[in-house]
Parts: structure tokens; C-alpha cells; sequence
């Protein structure tokens, strides 16, 4: 009868457990950097633009009225 090799097994949870957790903080950097990047862009665009805040809003120079 064969002998089972547990430092196989226990290595093979902690290589499942490591990838779980390198998946996990991934995601979480993934997270962090995109609300980062929309809440930069959005007000960086603004800022830059100035059309962000006009889109609405009348022409700045309307056309005149005879």
C-alpha cells in the first residue's frame, strides 16, 4: 500500500492559499486605482476643459439680437 505524502498536500494549500491571496489584494489595487483614476480624471477634465461645468449653460458669446 502506497504512503501518502502529506508535505505534498500541505504544499499545495499553501500554493492555493497564496494565489487566493495575491488574487485578493490584485483586485483590491484594481479597485483603488480605478476609483483614483475616475475621480482624478473627472476633475482634472473639469479644470482643464472648462467644459465639463458649461455643458449646459449658455454660449459664453451668444450670437446678437437685431
Amino acid at each position: 500500500m502506497a504512503k501518502t505524502n502529506y508535505s505534498y498536500e500541505k504544499r499545495q494549500r499553501e500554493l492555493e492559499k497564496k494565489k487566493k491571496a495575491d488574487e485578493k489584494a490584485r483586485r483590491k489595487a484594481e479597485l483603488k486605482n480605478s476609483g483614483q483614476e475616475e475621480g482624478s480624471e473627472g476633475a482634472e477634465g473639469a479644470d482643464e476643459d472648462g467644459d465639463a461645468d458649461e455643458a449646459g449653460a449658455e454660449p459664453a458669446d451668444p450670437a446678437p439680437k437685431e
